[in-house]
């Protein structure tokens, strides 16, 4: 599903990964991890697919609310097991969404 983001500016954070083998608990903590954003401060949507390549865009407000995501204990948690068992390689890129558009049937 596409994500109801409000009008511009706001920000996006683009995670792209490709993982290891095996779910080692990967999909019921990336679940957890989206129920947990929909409730911090500032969380705008979140938009997710996985092929070869995962990619997850979260929307947010500000760049403080970000790190304030960055920080939250659970997320680190998962952050730290995704280093040690569930990714391949990673990226992060955080952008400022200046303006959108789009369609609608």
């Amino acid at each position: 599903m596409i994500a109801e983001t409000p009008k511009a500016p706001y920000y996006a954070v683009i995670f792209s990964s490709t993982r290891t083998s095996g779910d080692n608990s990967y999909n019921e903590t990336a679940s957890l991890m989206e129920e947990l954003a929909k409730k911090q401060k500032g969380f705008l949507g979140v938009e997710s697919a996985r092929n070869e390549i995962g990619i997850t865009v979260s929307y947010w407000e500000s760049l403080e609310d970000i790190q304030h995501w960055k920080q939250q204990v659970d997320h680190a948690k998962a952050r730290a097991k995704g280093e040690s068992e569930w990714y391949q390689q990673f990226k992060v890129r955080i952008c400022k969404v200046e303006r959108d558009y789009g369609f609608e049937k």
